[in-house]
This record gives structure tokens, C-alpha cells and sequence, in this order.
């Protein structure tokens, strides 16, 4: 993708200090820098016009700050990474068009690539309202894990539903499937401004609730969700310890 060819968006990178499995996540030493600081330089890399941050802790402020990394400071109160860059998007009174892409503040090996092409799917189909990525999977054993993440197109790839269960399930075993059948959903989107506005005054979807998939709520209320396929899957986040000490050493 060219830049004469990329649309105008920028990124956004919600981070809070809570973490169960990782206490301190954003603020995790990689190689001298903050974890959250690792992850915009990356998202720096990207034909972003600006990156910045969104977090509740004057700590990430400060840190992100010393390493001349835009950061603002939003409410504490936030069940979910999409209501914090809601909240961005009216402090910034963003236009309604305007293309926000959510990198999640434990990826600083995201590929720029990847956050241009999730831009460039959005801009290409002006009746979605929020665009993701996909890859393909065809191990059984990954299929049926719940803690991998399906996604079901219809033939415009746009997301019909996103589940933890093996979606879609296949009855016959002899069946003649496509090659890209299975799809698992890779957790980076970007949004419409307008979008962002309204999302914050929708009720979370029964099926959201179920699946635990905050995605759900979009389709729930009509929102249709269109889906770039890319042809492999980027590194993995840090949820860990041992996913940081992996990341530590890459870098």
C-alpha cells in the first residue's frame, strides 16, 4: 500500500496499570524503554498522521511523556479499551469520519503493515463502521479452543459473527470445504469516529455477554464489521511473563 493511496487515520493505544496476569503491564521494561512507549514507537512506523495514547494512570502519562510519546489522560472508570478511545475521540472532537485505529498497548511487535492495511479496509468500504483482521487457521485443536477467537464472512468479507465456539461447524467430515473456511480474529480494529460516538450509548448485546466478545455488540445493533484476511498471523502480545521475557529478548 502507497501513501498516495492511504487514507488519513491515527492510532490510539489504550493502557491502564490493572492487570491480573501481568501486574504493571504498560509500564514492563523492554530493553530500556516502557512496554506502552515500545508499542507506539511501532505504531509510529505506520502511516498513522498521529499517535497517542489513552490512559488512566498519571504514571503512564509521565513515562510516556519523557519518551516524547503524545498521552492523554481519560477516566478511571472504563469497563472497556473501546469506551477509553470513545472518550478520546469527543475530548479531540474528532469528525464523524474520521478513521481511529486501536492498537492494543501489549503488542510492540505489531506490524506498521498491519495497522495501515485495517486503516486501508475500512476506508475501502464506506458502509462499515469498524474494520478488523483475520487469519487463517487448520488446526483442529485450534479451531475448537475457546480461547482462539473465529469469525464467520459472508462473501463481501464482512463479519456475519465472531465466536469462541468451532464456527462454522462442520457436519460432515467428507465435505469438500474452501481453504479459508476457518478464520481466527486478530485483535486490532479501526473505527469511525461516529462509531466511537454512539458506542458508548449502546447496552451490551446478550450475545456479547455470552461469548464475552466485545465485538458482538456492534453486529447486535447493526453495525457491519468488514474484515481484511492477512496472509499470516503477527507475533503474539505480552499476557505473561514468559510472553515479556520472549519479547525481551527479540528485542
Amino acid at each position: 500500500m502507497t501513501s498516495a493511496t492511504s487514507p488519513e487515520f491515527l492510532v490510539v493505544i489504550p493502557a491502564r496499570l490493572g492487570s491480573t496476569r501481568l501486574p504493571r503491564k504498560p509500564l514492563a521494561d523492554i530493553a530500556g524503554k516502557p512496554m506502552v512507549v515500545r508499542v507506539a514507537e511501532q505504531a509510529k512506523k505506520s502511516q498513522a498522521k498521529k499517535v497517542l495514547v489513552a490512559t488512566d494512570s498519571a504514571e503512564i502519562l509521565t513515562a510516556c511523556k519523557s519518551h516524547q510519546i503524545e498521552c492523554i489522560l481519560t477516566r478511571e472508570d472504563h469497563p472497556t479499551g473501546t469506551d477509553r478511545i470513545a472518550e478520546v475521540a469527543h475530548l479531540l472532537k474528532l469528525p464523524e469520519q474520521t478513521l481511529v485505529v486501536n492498537v492494543q498497548g501489549d503488542e510492540p511487535a505489531i506490524p506498521p503493515e498491519l495497522i495501515n492495511q485495517v486503516a486501508q479496509t475500512l476506508s475501502s468500504n464506506a458502509n462499515c463502521a469498524i474494520s478488523t483482521v483475520a487469519v487463517t487457521i487448520t488446526d483442529l485443536e485450534e479451531i475448537a479452543n475457546p480461547n482462539v477467537v473465529k469469525v464467520v464472512l459472508n462473501r463481501a468479507s464482512h463479519a456475519l459473527y465472531f465466536s469462541r465456539a468451532p464456527i462454522p461447524f462442520v457436519r460432515d467430515a467428507n465435505t469438500q470445504l474452501p481453504s479459508q473456511l476457518h478464520l481466527r480474529h486478530i485483535g486490532i480494529y479501526a473505527y469511525r469516529a461516529a462509531f466511537l460516538q454512539a458506542y458508548t450509548r449502546l447496552k451490551p448485546a446478550p450475545t456479547e455477554q455470552a461469548e464475552a466478545l466485545e465485538q458482538l455488540r456492534a453486529l447486535w445493533y447493526g453495525y457491519q464489521i468488514a474484515v481484511h484476511i492477512a496472509p499470516q498471523a503477527p507475533p503474539t502480545g505480552v499476557d505473561t511473563p514468559e510472553d515479556l521475557e520472549r519479547i525481551r529478548q527479540a528485542f
